[in-house]
């Protein structure tokens, strides 16, 4: 009866085994730090990366409309109009819609040419909580003009 006994209990230990061993590594790979992807930038980040680092100067030349106040930040409505020639060698170029308190601050990026004839652009973003929406417009000449609004959100829109 002893041997009986000790095999079944080395095959009880095996499987305790092998079934605890996965859930150690799993949470060990819970407490290593998550890597940012090329995503996850917070706004000052995302300003940089978009003007080289030259920074953006604040326009009246935007006009940014967004609610004051979103019930659903899920479907948030941004629309931007830039009031700038559309020449061939003086128009706008980008616009970006950013925001300043999501995990990723880039919402929107739209490139233009002067075939476009209105530097316009119109979509809808999701916010996580009330925070700053930005519209970062980048112009021929390679200088970039900023204007910004704040959303109050009522119910989170990320997560």
């Amino acid at each position: 009866m002893k041997r009986r006994e000790f095999i079944q209990s080395i095959f009880a230990v095996s499987a305790v085994a092998m079934v605890a061993t996965p859930t150690v590594a799993l949470a060990e790979d819970d407490k290593k730090e998550k890597k940012k992807g090329p995503n996850d930038m917070s706004y000052s980040e995302a300003e940089k990366v978009i003007t080289g680092g030259k920074g953006a100067k604040e326009s009246d030349k935007i006009t940014l409309k967004v609610p004051e106040i979103a019930e659903n930040g899920a479907v948030v409505p941004v629309k931007v109009m830039v009031d700038y020639p559309m020449e061939e060698k003086n128009y706008v170029k980008e616009i970006h819609i950013l925001n300043t308190a999501n995990g990723n601050a880039r919402c929107a990026d739209v490139m233009l040419t002067p075939a476009n004839d209105k530097a316009y652009f119109g979509t809808r973003v999701k916010l996580a909580k009330t925070q700053e929406v930005v519209a970062l417009v980048g112009l021929s000449d390679g200088t970039f003009i900023k204007a910004s609004k704040s959303v109050k959100v009522t119910i989170g829109g990320c997560g």
